[in-house]
């Protein structure tokens, strides 16, 4: 025999039901109908939402899967420079382009300036995030120089660059010169390829920089000081205590770095070099601009557009199936 809260009798066999007083609590606790409490995603209204996505969702339309289409359209017809007349070519344009030894030395160009670009800028933010934590006086000036690129458009950046290391003013450029170093980034490929990645890498830097200190502040204090007693010094608490809480952020930076290389150096090439001296600095993603818009050959320019897309893609997949292995996103 089962005795209830409010003494009632219930006999054995009978269908349990709860008290009336404690069935009204759990709904007035947990079954209310009002939207206070509910999570983002679960809008008691769904036109609420849709007028939220909205923007997204246009803006992703407009930039992003209509120029897709049109760059994929493209890449297999070949239409004459005022876009009157297409005709269908299949892969002619991929086959033309394979075939061009300036598009395999820009592809080879992307990808080492790509990678190189990523490791200064990885190592440096994290060197300068590691000693951010270490700045007794003036941390908000230290952290204002370094977020200070962040604030500038890549058109400046390129044009301040273009300044400081010409070869006839800039200050920089007779510094080298006053060392005897031959430096002039208009008539000398490595040169130009040099100031190119000094750009880019002080352009991206702030970026990988918020990141690494933000993730750096989320490492429980507690296991530093750990560390700390166990008689790690300051270098071996990071590559032991904190490289491996923060490898989450470092992956993505390292999606993030892969994305900007290929992609996001088109302002600071065209300010800086315009992809010269003879094309040394003409990465994949500023020949597509040369070919499309001054060549005006809009489908080997939509057939490199399609290519670049394949080769993000396929990095961005070998780089979750090399490194997120090794990635712990649990603290």
């Amino acid at each position: 025999m089962l005795v209830s809260s409010d003494s009632s009798t219930i006999r054995e066999g009978a269908p349990w039901r709860l008290p009336a007083s404690l069935f009204t609590g759990l709904r007035a606790r947990f079954g209310a109908q009002s939207s206070e409490g509910l999570k983002a995603a679960h809008f008691a209204r769904p036109g609420i939402a849709i007028v939220l996505l909205a923007p997204q969702l246009l803006i992703l339309l407009f930039f992003f899967y209509i120029p897709a289409y049109k760059a994929l359209s493209l890449a297999f017809v070949q239409t004459d420079p005022f876009g009157l007349t297409t005709m269908f070519v299949g892969l002619d344009n991929f086959m033309r382009l394979f075939a061009s030894p300036e598009y395999r030395f820009s592809a080879s160009l992307s990808l080492v300036f790509t990678f190189v670009q990523s490791v200064i800028t990885l190592s440096c933010a994290a060197l300068l995030a590691f000693a951010t934590d270490r700045v007794v006086r003036g941390k908000a000036i230290f952290k204002g120089i370094i977020l200070l690129p962040y604030a500038i458009a890549p058109v400046a950046s390129g044009t301040i660059f273009a300044f400081v290391f010409n070869a006839n003013v800039g200050p920089f450029a007779n510094f080298l010169h006053e060392l005897g170093l031959p430096w002039n980034p208009a008539l000398r490929p490595l040169d130009a390829q040099i100031l190119v990645v000094v750009a880019a890498v002080w352009n991206h830097l702030c970026y990988d920089y918020i990141f690494l200190v933000a993730a750096m502040l989320a490492v429980p204090r507690s296991l530093m000081e750990a560390a700390a007693l166990d008689g790690a010094r300051p270098v071996r608490r990071f590559f032991t205590v904190t490289l491996p809480l923060i490898m989450p952020t470092f992956f993505f930076l390292m999606i993030m770095n892969l994305i900007y290389g290929l992609f996001d150096t088109f302002a600071l090439i065209d300010t800086m070099t315009q992809g010269g001296p003879a094309a040394s600095t003409s990465t994949l993603v500023y020949k597509v601009y040369q070919d499309g818009f001054v060549q005006l050959d809009l489908g080997s320019s939509a057939a490199q557009s399609v290519v670049l897309m394949a080769i993000a893609v396929v990095f961005t997949i070998l780089q979750f199936r090399a490194v997120e292995r090794r990635v712990n996103y649990g603290v």
